[in-house]
Protein backbone atom coordinates (compact mmCIF):
# COMPACT_ATOMS: atom_id res chain seq x y z
CA UNK A 1 0.00 0.00 0.00
CA UNK A 2 1.54 3.29 -0.83
CA UNK A 3 1.51 6.03 1.12
CA UNK A 4 1.69 9.68 0.41
CA UNK A 5 3.29 11.90 3.21
CA UNK A 6 3.47 15.27 1.70
CA UNK A 7 2.63 17.12 -1.59
CA UNK A 8 3.09 20.67 -2.17
CA UNK A 9 3.87 20.88 -6.08
CA UNK A 10 2.88 24.00 -8.52
CA UNK A 11 0.19 23.40 -11.48
CA UNK A 12 -2.28 20.68 -11.73
CA UNK A 13 -5.09 22.91 -13.24
CA UNK A 14 -5.74 23.66 -17.23
CA UNK A 15 -4.33 26.86 -18.40
CA UNK A 16 -6.29 29.80 -17.76
CA UNK A 17 -7.68 28.32 -14.59
CA UNK A 18 -5.86 28.77 -11.22
CA UNK A 19 -3.33 26.52 -10.22
CA UNK A 20 -4.98 23.63 -7.98
CA UNK A 21 -3.31 23.15 -4.79
CA UNK A 22 -2.16 19.96 -3.54
CA UNK A 23 -3.86 18.22 -0.64
CA UNK A 24 -1.96 17.62 2.65
CA UNK A 25 -2.71 14.35 4.32
CA UNK A 26 -2.09 10.91 2.67
CA UNK A 27 -3.67 7.41 1.19
CA UNK A 28 -3.00 4.15 1.88
CA UNK A 29 -1.81 4.42 5.92
CA UNK A 30 -1.27 8.26 6.12
CA UNK A 31 -4.52 10.41 7.59
CA UNK A 32 -7.26 10.66 4.24
CA UNK A 33 -6.61 13.49 2.08
CA UNK A 34 -9.50 16.50 1.85
CA UNK A 35 -10.55 19.32 0.08
CA UNK A 36 -10.08 18.54 -3.41
CA UNK A 37 -10.37 20.60 -5.90
CA UNK A 38 -13.22 20.74 -8.65
CA UNK A 39 -11.85 18.90 -11.62
CA UNK A 40 -12.17 21.00 -14.53
CA UNK A 41 -14.14 20.43 -17.89
CA UNK A 42 -12.91 17.89 -20.73
CA UNK A 43 -13.13 19.43 -23.77
CA UNK A 44 -12.95 16.82 -26.70
CA UNK A 45 -11.77 18.81 -29.35
CA UNK A 46 -8.82 19.94 -27.20
CA UNK A 47 -8.62 16.63 -26.29
CA UNK A 48 -8.13 15.07 -29.83
CA UNK A 49 -5.42 17.73 -30.93
CA UNK A 50 -3.53 16.67 -28.61
CA UNK A 51 -3.52 13.00 -29.21
CA UNK A 52 -2.88 13.92 -32.53
CA UNK A 53 0.25 15.82 -32.07
CA UNK A 54 1.84 13.81 -29.06
CA UNK A 55 1.13 11.24 -32.01
CA UNK A 56 3.58 13.00 -34.32
CA UNK A 57 6.13 13.88 -31.80
CA UNK A 58 6.55 10.16 -31.54
CA UNK A 59 6.80 9.70 -35.11
CA UNK A 60 9.32 12.62 -34.96
CA UNK A 61 11.12 11.51 -32.47
CA UNK A 62 11.58 7.56 -34.44
CA UNK A 63 12.42 9.25 -37.42
CA UNK A 64 16.06 10.52 -35.50
CA UNK A 65 16.54 7.30 -34.22
CA UNK A 66 19.24 6.30 -37.07
CA UNK A 67 21.59 10.00 -35.83
CA UNK A 68 21.40 8.22 -32.23
CA UNK A 69 23.09 5.67 -32.94
CA UNK A 70 25.79 6.18 -30.60
CA UNK A 71 23.69 6.10 -27.67
CA UNK A 72 23.09 9.78 -27.08
CA UNK A 73 20.13 11.16 -26.31
CA UNK A 74 20.82 14.88 -26.87
CA UNK A 75 22.48 17.17 -29.40
CA UNK A 76 26.10 17.05 -27.51
CA UNK A 77 25.69 13.27 -26.60
CA UNK A 78 25.09 11.42 -23.42
CA UNK A 79 27.35 12.56 -20.51
CA UNK A 80 29.18 9.16 -19.48
CA UNK A 81 27.93 7.84 -16.31
CA UNK A 82 30.58 6.83 -13.52
CA UNK A 83 28.27 4.90 -12.03
CA UNK A 84 27.39 1.81 -14.59
CA UNK A 85 23.98 0.49 -14.25
CA UNK A 86 24.61 -2.70 -12.83
CA UNK A 87 23.18 -5.27 -15.86
CA UNK A 88 19.09 -7.38 -14.74
CA UNK A 89 19.27 -10.68 -13.62
CA UNK A 90 16.00 -12.76 -14.40
CA UNK A 91 15.61 -14.28 -11.09
CA UNK A 92 17.73 -12.14 -8.49
CA UNK A 93 18.73 -14.34 -5.57
CA UNK A 94 18.08 -11.75 -2.87
CA UNK A 95 14.42 -10.97 -2.01
CA UNK A 96 13.36 -7.24 -1.66
CA UNK A 97 13.22 -5.22 1.31
CA UNK A 98 10.27 -4.97 2.77
CA UNK A 99 10.97 -1.30 3.21
CA UNK A 100 9.12 1.19 1.28
CA UNK A 101 10.48 2.61 -2.02
CA UNK A 102 10.55 6.44 -1.58
CA UNK A 103 9.44 8.43 -4.75
CA UNK A 104 9.35 12.31 -5.56
CA UNK A 105 6.30 14.42 -6.23
CA UNK A 106 7.81 17.51 -7.97
CA UNK A 107 5.52 20.11 -9.91
CA UNK A 108 4.49 19.30 -13.42
CA UNK A 109 1.62 17.43 -14.79
CA UNK A 110 3.52 14.67 -16.08
CA UNK A 111 5.39 13.85 -13.27
CA UNK A 112 2.72 14.00 -10.38
CA UNK A 113 0.72 11.61 -12.68
CA UNK A 114 3.81 9.63 -14.19
CA UNK A 115 5.41 8.74 -9.98
CA UNK A 116 2.13 7.34 -9.30
CA UNK A 117 2.11 5.04 -12.96
CA UNK A 118 5.77 4.28 -11.70
CA UNK A 119 4.53 3.55 -7.70
CA UNK A 120 2.29 0.90 -8.95
CA UNK A 121 4.61 -0.60 -11.24
CA UNK A 122 7.12 -1.05 -8.33
CA UNK A 123 3.71 -2.39 -6.15
CA UNK A 124 3.14 -5.06 -9.07
CA UNK A 125 6.58 -6.22 -8.04
CA UNK A 126 5.45 -7.01 -4.71
CA UNK A 127 7.23 -3.75 -2.88
CA UNK A 128 5.43 -0.75 -1.11
CA UNK A 129 5.68 2.79 -2.41
CA UNK A 130 5.70 6.02 -0.62
CA UNK A 131 5.91 9.58 -1.85
CA UNK A 132 7.36 12.30 -0.99
CA UNK A 133 7.27 15.92 -2.10
CA UNK A 134 10.87 16.53 -3.35
CA UNK A 135 12.91 20.31 -5.03
CA UNK A 136 13.12 18.48 -8.35
CA UNK A 137 17.10 20.09 -8.12
CA UNK A 138 17.91 19.10 -4.66
CA UNK A 139 16.19 15.44 -5.39
CA UNK A 140 19.69 13.96 -6.37
CA UNK A 141 21.45 15.40 -3.30
CA UNK A 142 18.69 13.57 -1.62
CA UNK A 143 19.20 10.68 -3.66
CA UNK A 144 22.73 10.13 -2.05
CA UNK A 145 21.66 10.85 1.46
CA UNK A 146 19.26 7.94 1.57
CA UNK A 147 16.41 9.88 1.28
CA UNK A 148 15.29 9.10 -1.85
CA UNK A 149 15.24 6.32 -4.04
CA UNK A 150 14.35 6.53 -7.61
CA UNK A 151 13.31 9.76 -9.72
CA UNK A 152 11.90 8.83 -12.93
CA UNK A 153 11.91 12.22 -15.18
CA UNK A 154 15.18 13.50 -15.15
CA UNK A 155 14.87 16.44 -17.93
CA UNK A 156 18.65 17.38 -19.36
CA UNK A 157 17.93 20.65 -20.19
CA UNK A 158 17.01 21.43 -16.32
CA UNK A 159 18.47 18.65 -14.21
CA UNK A 160 21.45 16.92 -16.56
CA UNK A 161 24.22 18.98 -14.40
CA UNK A 162 22.60 18.22 -11.08
CA UNK A 163 22.20 14.45 -11.92
CA UNK A 164 24.96 13.76 -13.54
CA UNK A 165 27.57 15.14 -10.46
CA UNK A 166 25.68 12.67 -8.35
CA UNK A 167 26.16 9.95 -10.66
CA UNK A 168 30.37 11.21 -11.07
CA UNK A 169 30.21 11.45 -7.04
CA UNK A 170 28.97 7.47 -7.23
CA UNK A 171 25.83 7.74 -5.00
CA UNK A 172 22.84 8.06 -8.21
CA UNK A 173 22.90 5.58 -10.70
CA UNK A 174 22.16 6.23 -14.35
CA UNK A 175 19.65 2.92 -14.75
CA UNK A 176 17.49 4.42 -18.04
CA UNK A 177 17.27 6.42 -21.07
CA UNK A 178 13.87 6.72 -22.07
CA UNK A 179 12.40 6.89 -25.93
CA UNK A 180 10.97 10.43 -25.14
CA UNK A 181 13.41 13.09 -26.45
CA UNK A 182 13.22 16.73 -24.94
CA UNK A 183 13.50 20.40 -25.62
CA UNK A 184 13.21 22.96 -22.91
CA UNK A 185 13.75 26.46 -24.08
CA UNK A 186 12.25 30.26 -24.70
CA UNK A 187 9.39 30.05 -26.98
CA UNK A 188 6.65 32.44 -27.82
CA UNK A 189 3.17 31.84 -30.31
CA UNK A 190 3.48 32.44 -33.92
CA UNK A 191 1.72 35.14 -33.85
CA UNK A 192 4.63 37.52 -32.91
CA UNK A 193 6.32 36.76 -35.85
CA UNK A 194 3.28 39.16 -37.27
CA UNK A 195 5.43 42.42 -35.45
CA UNK A 196 9.10 40.69 -34.89
CA UNK A 197 10.16 40.07 -38.39
CA UNK A 198 13.19 37.60 -37.94
CA UNK A 199 12.29 34.98 -35.43
CA UNK A 200 12.63 32.43 -34.14
CA UNK A 201 16.54 33.78 -34.34
CA UNK A 202 17.57 35.19 -30.96
CA UNK A 203 19.52 38.14 -32.25
CA UNK A 204 15.91 38.94 -33.55
CA UNK A 205 14.19 38.84 -30.86
CA UNK A 206 16.39 40.75 -29.21
CA UNK A 207 16.21 43.48 -31.29
CA UNK A 208 12.02 43.36 -30.79
CA UNK A 209 12.85 43.58 -26.96
CA UNK A 210 11.00 46.59 -26.35
CA UNK A 211 7.54 44.66 -27.73
CA UNK A 212 8.01 42.22 -24.46
CA UNK A 213 8.32 45.07 -21.83
CA UNK A 214 5.68 44.84 -18.89
CA UNK A 215 5.14 47.66 -16.78
CA UNK A 216 7.83 46.39 -14.25
CA UNK A 217 10.44 45.82 -16.43
CA UNK A 218 11.84 49.32 -16.48
CA UNK A 219 11.45 49.51 -20.60
CA UNK A 220 13.22 46.07 -21.26
CA UNK A 221 11.67 42.92 -22.59
CA UNK A 222 10.09 40.01 -19.90
CA UNK A 223 11.23 36.78 -20.48
CA UNK A 224 8.56 34.13 -18.43
CA UNK A 225 10.77 31.72 -17.17
CA UNK A 226 9.62 28.27 -15.22
CA UNK A 227 9.93 28.28 -11.26
CA UNK A 228 13.03 29.05 -9.66
CA UNK A 229 14.22 25.63 -8.75
CA UNK A 230 13.88 24.36 -12.64
CA UNK A 231 17.54 26.07 -12.69
CA UNK A 232 17.44 27.17 -16.33
CA UNK A 233 20.36 29.27 -16.54
CA UNK A 234 18.06 32.14 -18.08
CA UNK A 235 19.76 34.34 -16.00
CA UNK A 236 23.30 33.49 -17.05
CA UNK A 237 22.07 33.68 -20.52
CA UNK A 238 20.93 37.02 -20.87
CA UNK A 239 24.08 38.00 -19.66
CA UNK A 240 26.09 36.21 -21.54
CA UNK A 241 24.73 37.21 -24.44
CA UNK A 242 23.74 40.60 -23.53
CA UNK A 243 19.99 40.47 -24.16
CA UNK A 244 17.78 43.18 -23.03
CA UNK A 245 15.81 41.28 -21.52
CA UNK A 246 14.80 40.63 -17.34
CA UNK A 247 13.94 37.24 -16.23
CA UNK A 248 10.79 36.79 -14.59
CA UNK A 249 10.50 33.54 -12.93
CA UNK A 250 6.58 31.82 -12.76
CA UNK A 251 5.73 30.80 -9.49
CA UNK A 252 4.26 27.58 -10.87
CA UNK A 253 3.70 25.87 -14.43
CA UNK A 254 -0.09 27.25 -14.15
CA UNK A 255 1.16 30.57 -13.87
CA UNK A 256 2.59 30.24 -17.52
CA UNK A 257 -0.10 28.78 -19.23
CA UNK A 258 -2.20 31.52 -17.96
CA UNK A 259 -0.12 34.25 -19.50
CA UNK A 260 -0.01 32.49 -22.04
CA UNK A 261 -3.67 32.32 -22.66
CA UNK A 262 -3.92 35.74 -21.31
CA UNK A 263 -1.64 37.09 -24.35
CA UNK A 264 -2.93 34.88 -27.01
CA UNK A 265 -5.97 36.04 -26.56
CA UNK A 266 -5.41 39.62 -27.37
CA UNK A 267 -2.41 38.85 -29.74
CA UNK A 268 -0.30 40.13 -27.58
CA UNK A 269 3.69 39.55 -27.33
CA UNK A 270 4.92 37.51 -25.03
CA UNK A 271 8.07 34.93 -24.73
CA UNK A 272 8.01 32.21 -22.01
CA UNK A 273 9.69 29.00 -20.98
CA UNK A 274 8.13 25.88 -22.94
CA UNK A 275 9.00 22.40 -23.32
CA UNK A 276 8.46 18.99 -25.04
CA UNK A 277 6.96 16.53 -24.88
CA UNK A 278 3.97 18.89 -23.82
CA UNK A 279 -0.02 19.41 -24.07
CA UNK A 280 0.65 23.40 -25.19
CA UNK A 281 2.06 22.56 -28.91
CA UNK A 282 -1.59 21.03 -29.30
CA UNK A 283 -3.26 24.17 -28.02
CA UNK A 284 -0.66 26.96 -29.32
CA UNK A 285 1.08 27.32 -32.61
CA UNK A 286 4.38 28.27 -31.89
CA UNK A 287 8.28 28.35 -31.75
CA UNK A 288 11.25 27.95 -30.26
CA UNK A 289 13.86 30.63 -29.65
CA UNK A 290 17.25 29.38 -31.92
CA UNK A 291 19.89 30.26 -29.82
CA UNK A 292 23.43 29.51 -30.41
CA UNK A 293 24.08 25.72 -30.63
CA UNK A 294 24.45 24.23 -27.30
CA UNK A 295 27.31 22.62 -26.16
CA UNK A 296 28.53 21.02 -22.82
CA UNK A 297 31.56 23.42 -22.68
CA UNK A 298 28.80 26.39 -22.67
CA UNK A 299 28.00 25.76 -18.99
CA UNK A 300 31.36 25.31 -17.70
CA UNK A 301 33.83 27.17 -20.01
CA UNK A 302 33.28 31.04 -20.58
CA UNK A 303 36.48 31.03 -23.13
CA UNK A 304 33.88 28.82 -25.11
CA UNK A 305 30.86 30.31 -27.53
CA UNK A 306 30.58 34.09 -28.26
CA UNK A 307 31.06 35.57 -24.74
CA UNK A 308 34.74 34.79 -23.88
CA UNK A 309 33.61 36.52 -20.46
CA UNK A 310 30.50 34.19 -19.52
CA UNK A 311 29.03 31.01 -19.91
CA UNK A 312 25.60 30.00 -20.88
CA UNK A 313 25.77 31.61 -23.83
CA UNK A 314 23.81 29.33 -25.76
CA UNK A 315 20.57 27.58 -25.99
CA UNK A 316 19.36 24.31 -24.02
CA UNK A 317 19.57 20.83 -26.16
CA UNK A 318 17.69 20.28 -28.59
CA UNK A 319 16.93 16.60 -28.40
CA UNK A 320 17.44 16.23 -25.05
CA UNK A 321 17.75 12.79 -22.63
CA UNK A 322 14.81 11.83 -20.25
CA UNK A 323 16.57 9.37 -17.64
CA UNK A 324 15.52 7.55 -14.80
CA UNK A 325 18.26 7.43 -11.98
CA UNK A 326 18.13 5.51 -8.80
CA UNK A 327 20.24 5.72 -5.24
CA UNK A 328 23.22 3.64 -5.28
CA UNK A 329 21.94 1.32 -2.98
CA UNK A 330 18.87 0.33 -4.88
CA UNK A 331 20.05 -3.21 -6.80
CA UNK A 332 21.50 -4.70 -3.85
CA UNK A 333 18.38 -3.62 -1.77
CA UNK A 334 15.23 -4.01 -4.17
CA UNK A 335 16.76 -6.51 -7.12
CA UNK A 336 13.44 -7.49 -8.41
CA UNK A 337 12.54 -3.77 -8.52
CA UNK A 338 15.93 -2.93 -10.10
CA UNK A 339 15.17 -5.38 -12.83
CA UNK A 340 11.75 -3.89 -13.67
CA UNK A 341 12.87 -0.24 -13.50
CA UNK A 342 15.88 -1.11 -15.81
CA UNK A 343 13.13 -1.90 -18.49
CA UNK A 344 10.78 0.76 -17.98
CA UNK A 345 10.83 3.28 -20.86
CA UNK A 346 8.08 6.27 -21.58
CA UNK A 347 7.88 7.88 -24.70
CA UNK A 348 6.86 11.60 -25.83
CA UNK A 349 3.37 10.35 -26.24
CA UNK A 350 3.58 9.02 -23.05
CA UNK A 351 4.37 11.95 -21.47
CA UNK A 352 2.39 14.23 -23.42
CA UNK A 353 -0.89 11.70 -22.62
CA UNK A 354 -0.08 12.17 -18.49
CA UNK A 355 -0.01 15.71 -18.51
CA UNK A 356 -2.97 15.66 -20.73
CA UNK A 357 -5.35 14.08 -18.70
CA UNK A 358 -4.11 16.55 -15.96
CA UNK A 359 -3.91 19.52 -17.90
CA UNK A 360 -6.70 19.31 -19.97
CA UNK A 361 -9.14 16.68 -18.87
CA UNK A 362 -8.84 17.78 -15.53
CA UNK A 363 -7.96 14.18 -13.82
CA UNK A 364 -6.55 13.76 -10.61
CA UNK A 365 -3.12 12.66 -10.65
CA UNK A 366 -3.82 9.14 -9.40
CA UNK A 367 -6.87 9.04 -12.17
CA UNK A 368 -4.50 10.03 -15.17
CA UNK A 369 -2.30 7.06 -13.55
CA UNK A 370 -4.73 4.28 -13.51
CA UNK A 371 -5.96 5.30 -16.96
CA UNK A 372 -2.05 5.41 -18.85
CA UNK A 373 -2.11 1.92 -16.63
CA UNK A 374 -5.39 0.61 -17.84
CA UNK A 375 -4.36 1.45 -21.52
CA UNK A 376 -0.68 0.42 -21.39
CA UNK A 377 -0.93 -3.06 -19.71
CA UNK A 378 0.78 -5.59 -21.49
CA UNK A 379 3.63 -2.85 -21.75
CA UNK A 380 4.40 -1.98 -18.22
CA UNK A 381 3.59 -5.83 -16.58
CA UNK A 382 6.12 -6.65 -19.04
CA UNK A 383 8.22 -4.24 -17.61
CA UNK A 384 7.15 -5.82 -13.58
CA UNK A 385 7.02 -9.75 -15.25
CA UNK A 386 3.75 -9.05 -13.59
CA UNK A 387 0.21 -10.53 -14.52
CA UNK A 388 -2.24 -8.51 -16.45
CA UNK A 389 -4.88 -9.54 -13.97
CA UNK A 390 -2.72 -6.75 -11.86
CA UNK A 391 -4.05 -3.71 -14.21
CA UNK A 392 -6.44 -1.67 -12.96
CA UNK A 393 -10.01 -0.89 -14.60
CA UNK A 394 -9.79 2.88 -16.51
CA UNK A 395 -11.02 5.26 -14.74
CA UNK A 396 -14.65 6.69 -15.21
CA UNK A 397 -14.81 9.76 -17.38
CA UNK A 398 -16.27 12.92 -16.24
CA UNK A 399 -19.34 13.97 -18.00
CA UNK A 400 -19.16 16.42 -20.51
CA UNK A 401 -20.00 20.20 -20.46
CA UNK A 402 -23.43 21.23 -22.52
CA UNK A 403 -21.78 24.25 -23.08
CA UNK A 404 -20.74 24.64 -26.46
CA UNK A 405 -17.09 24.95 -27.98
CA UNK A 406 -16.11 28.47 -28.79
CA UNK A 407 -14.26 28.32 -32.05
CA UNK A 408 -12.48 31.60 -33.59
CA UNK A 409 -13.49 32.20 -37.45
Amino acid sequence: MACVTTLRDGLRGAPGTEARQADSGGVGNCPPRTDRTDRGEVFMLKRFMVILAAMAMVASACGSDSDDASGAASGSGDVAATTAAPAATAAPAAADSSDAIKLPIHNWSSQIAGVYAVGAILEATGNSVEYISADSTLVYTSMCEGDMDLVHEVWEGAFGVAFMEQVDAGCVIDAATHDAKTREDWWYPSYVEDVCPGLPDWEALNDCASLFATPDSGGKGRFLGGPVDWLKGDQERVEGLEMDFIVENAGTAGALWAALEAASVNQEPVVIFNWTPNFVEAMYDGKFIEFPEFADECRTDASWGLNPETTHDCGNPKNGYLKLGVWSGFPDKWPTAYAAVQKMNFTNLDIAQLAMYVDIDGMEPEDAAALWLADNCARWTGWASADQSVCPEAPTAAAHSSDAIKLPI
